[in-house]
């Protein structure tokens, strides 16, 4: 898939549960750590932005016995100020645990408020943009 950052990352100790298996908060650290690394990827580490709507669908449970999920993280689009995302966190053996989508907005640290994609911003989105 054109534009596809994928991500590996260790389910640790921590991330597990009293029912044995990983939290649904975790989820979003999973997913946070692959969508960060595609906005870097894509607009470049100086790209300020923050998260202004996700939903998770949860597939199928993960557990320590998974050691690992892959992330992988691909934006469907853009508006005037926002990139929608579309994440899939797998189990090691290519279950499918977890789907999500993620609006994400290009932010102003000195204003504290959204800003306008950048003419820049937007050519590269559509270099990378998955249908």
């Amino acid at each position: 898939m054109r534009g596809t950052h994928e991500e590996r990352v260790r389910i640790r100790w921590r991330d597990v549960d009293a029912y044995g298996h990983v939290n649904n908060a975790v989820y979003l650290t999973y997913l946070e750590e692959a969508r960060d690394a595609w906005v870097r990827a894509v607009l470049g580490a100086a790209f300020d932005f923050v998260i202004v709507r996700i939903v998770i669908d949860f597939r199928s449970e993960l557990t320590l016995e998974d050691r690992e999920v892959v992330v992988r993280c691909v934006g469907r689009g853009y508006g005037r100020s926002s990139v929608l995302t579309h994440e899939r966190v797998l189990a090691a053996d290519g279950r499918l645990a977890a789907e999500a989508e993620s609006v994400i907005v290009a932010h102003d640290p000195i204003g504290r408020r959204a800003r306008a994609l950048t003419a820049d911003e937007r050519t590269r989105l559509d270099a990378v943009l998955e249908g």
